[in-house]
């Protein structure tokens, strides 16, 4: 299910992005991914209020929990695995939330440059 041995976008082992809320495409609080993450939650954001509005506003409301799928909602500060494509779009209308490279998953370079994650480091 995850690799236990995952790097991050520093090359060294992937660490914790938020056990509280638990995150993780496979609510292991790690940005892990795998062949069923079809939307790559490979990115740990430090979400915003700016931002989670960006995000409703686009379709994909973050702030109202849903049971059902073991979402909480977020609130600003929550720190969260962001779908890479969703980040990235955030960057290009300049509202991307902070990032913690230690946590972000290797497979999010194949999408944005490191360089603009280190732009947006906590």
């Amino acid at each position: 299910m995850t690799d236990k041995k995952a790097k991050n976008v520093l090359g060294t082992e992937l660490e914790v992005c938020s056990l509280e809320p638990v995150t993780g495409f496979y609510r292991d609080g790690c940005c892990n991914t795998g062949g069923s993450d079809m939307g790559l939650h490979t990115v740990c954001t430090q979400v915003t209020e700016e931002f989670l509005e960006f995000s409703k506003e686009r379709g994909n409301d973050l702030s109202t929990p849903h049971p059902l799928f073991d979402f909480p909602g977020l609130k600003p500060g929550d720190r969260w695995c962001l779908c890479v494509e969703r980040w990235k779009e955030a960057l290009e209308a300049g509202m991307a939330p902070r990032v913690k490279l230690e946590s972000c998953h290797i497979s999010t370079l194949e999408f944005v440059d490191l360089e603009d994650l280190q732009q947006y480091a906590i």
